[in-house]
């Protein structure tokens, strides 16, 4: 099930150094600094959630976590709703990917080598020294506001000007100087984990090509990269070429069974998001492969073609009746066109299927809530719980869970399901209320009032910090 969530990122270094100048510094800088790295400062972000992306896209970048000496149980990729060709990290070991960069990226592999790139930030430490650097760029831009200042005061105005300007130069300049090194040192670090990984760079030097004809088509020059926080495509291939060619997995041919599952997932992702006019241009209906009827599953669902869409489904399962993906998606379509009841017989299967994989799981608890029958409740209660406590970073279950609470009258647990589930939203407000109105209606010293109690903790530490 493909569905968008909300979740807010913390500020990174970069963010906090900037606010930390002060209003004195010009905002010119400070607007430099912050067009830089976006990403860095970006709350609220859109996730795009799917089990079936989401096994792929461990299954993909396993090898290459293991390369970087990072262990995977602790690092996740995850796929943001973003149209553009980007991918980030934000001062964790998580890995973000916009969902344009999947749609641009023609085989599994091209995405592996950007997940390399991100993983060499994160093995080397890059989240921390650019915020050092920031700092450092913050410390110039101070010292030459001091000096204008100084200058201006003693009737030269003029000289104090360009005492800021330069300032302000010299502080962009070393911050982008900085940037671009580590840059060049991730492309470096993403070469040596692909070849760990036994996996060609074929992928990357491909993928890197599109974004130098990208270049090309927006007019950027291409003389040097100076002012910018990357090198340029065009030089990052050069380097790259000449690494890859030499190693002993350049002319490996790609997974064949990895690259079709990639084919079917940005065929998911595409029907999901996209215009169903375009789908179904991009997917013609003589198109009979999975991939084609995936992407058009979803944009006759979308378009209030309900018999369309089941009908692409039922193609899907033909295909393999124990495909749990496909079970899914027939189960999302029967019971967003009102058919909880009939929902339930494939979603129940998919869950099984899957070892009741959390973002399933939350689907069908959903379905056995739909139906309205108070027999299911103690289903969707032990569904949903096994959901949670497998994936804490699922405000749907959270939802979920608390409706069941709700219906079965158990005021104490529906709040501290509210309460996880402004935790996620970054709503410390509600957080602290309803984690207290946990507390005061559960057993003190059982595991979940002391849940409620830390969440109680650390939402008044959030507000008391905002406040200061």
């Amino acid at each position: 099930m493909l569905e968008t969530q909300q979740f807010t990122i913390s500020a990174g270094a970069i963010y906090a150094k900037v606010k930390a100048f002060g209003r004195l510094v010009l905002s010119m800088c400070i607007i430099a600094l912050l067009t830089i790295q976006p990403v860095q400062a970006q709350r609220g972000l859109s996730i795009l959630r799917d089990a079936e992306t989401e096994e792929l896209l461990k299954e993909m970048s396993r090898e290459l976590i293991i390369a970087a000496g990072l262990r995977p149980e602790n690092v996740n990729v995850v796929m943001i709703n973003n149209n553009s060709i980007n991918a980030f990290v934000a001062g964790t070991q998580d890995v973000y990917i916009h969902s344009g960069l999947i749609r641009a990226a023609e085989t599994a592999n091209e995405v592996q080598g950007v997940i390399a790139h991100e993983l060499g930030h994160i093995a080397l430490g890059h989240s921390i020294t650019r915020g050092q650097n920031a700092g450092n760029a913050g410390n110039i831009s101070i010292l030459s506001l001091l000096l204008g200042a100084a200058a201006i005061a003693a009737g030269a105005p003029e000289a104090g000007l360009g005492l800021l300007g330069l300032g302000q130069q010299a502080a962009l300049s070393n911050f982008l100087s900085h940037t671009r090194n580590e840059e060049a040192a991730a492309d470096v670090a993403g070469a040596k984990y692909l070849s760990a990984a036994g996996l060609t760079g074929r992928g990357s030097i491909t993928f890197f090509k599109k974004l130098q004809n990208l270049e090309f088509r927006l007019a950027i020059p291409q003389e040097n990269s100076f002012g910018r926080t990357h090198p340029l495509s065009g030089e990052r291939v050069t380097t790259l070429q000449d690494i890859y060619v030499k190693d002993p997995a350049w002319n490996r041919p790609l997974d064949p069974v990895l690259e079709a599952k990639y084919k079917r997932v940005k065929a998911k992702l595409e029907g999901f998001i996209l215009e169903p006019r375009v789908t179904i241009r991009d997917y013609p209906e003589y198109d009979e492969s999975i991939p084609a009827r995936y992407a058009r599953a979803y944009a006759w669902h979308k378009s209030a073609y309900p018999e369309k869409a089941k009908a692409e489904t039922i193609a899907l399962l033909n295909e393999n009746q124990e495909d749990p993906y496909f079970l899914e998606l027939q189960g999302q379509i029967l019971l967003e066109s009102g058919k909880p009841q009939e929902a339930l017989e494939p979603l129940r299967k998919a869950v099984f299927l899957t070892n009741s994989h959390p973002l399933i799981a939350s689907l069908f608890g959903h379905a056995l809530l739909a139906t309205e029958d108070p027999k299911h409740l103690p289903e969707a209660e032990k569904v949903l719980k096994s959901a949670v406590s497998r994936d804490t970073r699922n405000p749907f279950a959270w939802t979920q869970l608390g409706n069941v609470y709700a219906q079965t009258g158990d005021t104490p647990r529906a709040s501290l399901a509210s309460a996880e589930l402004a935790v996620l939203q970054g709503n410390a407000g509600g957080a602290l209320r309803q984690a207290t109105i946990a507390m005061n209606g559960l057993e003190r010293g059982t595991p979940e009032w002391i849940r409620a109690e830390d969440i109680a903790i650390l939402a008044r530490a959030a507000i008391e910090d905002r406040q200061r």
